[in-house]
């Protein structure tokens, strides 16, 4: 399945975000010896799935092409007990003026950290996205801001990445 989505760094949160829908999510990325591992192993609420997300076109992260698997609990179990790199979140579903944000709020050692996703049916519909004033800068394309990347980090070992866009912790 394809996949149009940007990225941002928040300048601030809405008042709203916190009181929308909202999942905690753990995910495991592997294989450990990665640099940037592509295949995630999440659970978020009940929903286990295990995904690999590829870029459609390389160099192109806005793009990707991803593919999933639902896992049983069980399976699930089995997978969790693997050695991985892990990264914990809660997601919190926000709505504003039409537009779906999923706000990625990281947690444990890469607290400070929240990232916002916007997801697109096509590419003409991401071209045409104009971000909100709370929208601090894009990083679609940055390397350190891949899940793959963030799993087994702490907040310390980007924060000069982050500081180059003007960011501070939030949360």
């Amino acid at each position: 399945m394809d996949e149009f989505e940007l990225t941002y760094l928040p300048r601030s949160l809405p008042k709203g975000v916190f009181d929308s829908p909202s999942k905690e999510l753990l995910d495991i990325y592997v294989p450990v010896s990665a640099e940037h591992p592509s295949l995630r192993i999440r659970r978020s609420g009940a929903k286990c799935e295990i995904t690999k997300k590829v870029p459609a076109h390389e160099g192109d992260a806005s793009h990707q092409t991803e593919t999933t698997v639902p896992l049983t609990a069980e399976e699930y179990v089995d997978f969790e007990a693997i050695l991985g790199k892990r990264v914990a979140k809660t997601r919190y579903y926000y709505a504003e003026n039409g537009h779906g944000y999923e706000v990625d709020v990281f947690k444990d050692a890469l607290k400070g950290l929240v990232l916002v996703d916007i997801e697109f049916a096509s590419a003409e519909e991401k071209a045409a996205f104009r971000p909100p004033e709370w929208f601090l800068a894009e990083v679609t394309q940055q390397h350190f801001t891949a899940g793959g990347m963030l799993c087994g980090k702490r907040y310390a070992d980007i924060e000069g990445e982050l500081k180059k866009f003007g960011y501070t912790a939030l949360a």
